[in-house]
């Protein structure tokens, strides 16, 4: 398996990952623009040519927002988002930022347990933020920190 940018030859089987993992998916020129983006760096994960999962973040400063993240159904549990998720991070913490933030849907217990684990800590809700249920908004601070980087080493030893 191999984690590595995400290019336009993707956007097909990002767009199958993505139908079959949210209520509200992005569209495919959604995506497009959203890779276009200077301030964006999305990545997939890929395994024989077939896309298994992909993320996205946003950087502004010295934070970076965790724009999406997804696996395809039959890999989920495997690990493949955290490694994802890992590299998302890593790829925040070398263009400078200090603090990730995002939003997950509050059923989605999978996602929150993932988050935590990563030191994210839950900061409020956004109300209506999707069509069907509010948002918990969570940060995970200092992340360019030595503390951080303890988090982060068992995570990293498992995910390799």
């Amino acid at each position: 398996m191999t984690i590595r940018p995400l290019l336009d030859g993707d956007l097909d089987s990002v767009i199958e990952v993505e139908t079959a993992s949210f209520v509200e998916p992005w569209s495919r020129a959604l995506f497009a623009e959203e890779i276009a983006q200077p301030t964006r760096r999305y990545i997939t994960a890929t395994d024989a040519g077939s896309v298994l999962g992909y993320g996205g973040i946003m950087l502004v400063g010295e934070d970076a927002h965790v724009v999406t993240l997804a696996v395809e159904p039959e890999h989920r549990e495997k690990g493949l988002a955290s490694r994802l998720l890992m590299a998302l991070i890593d790829i925040a913490r070398a263009n400078g930022a200090r603090h990730l933030t995002l939003e997950v849907r509050e059923s989605n217990k999978a996602a929150l347990e993932l988050y935590r684990k990563f030191g994210f800590e839950p900061a409020g809700i956004r109300k209506g933020y999707y069509a069907t249920e509010d948002a918990v908004v969570m940060w995970a601070v200092d992340i360019d920190s030595a503390d951080y980087e303890v988090t982060l080493a068992p995570i990293r030893a498992e995910a390799s």
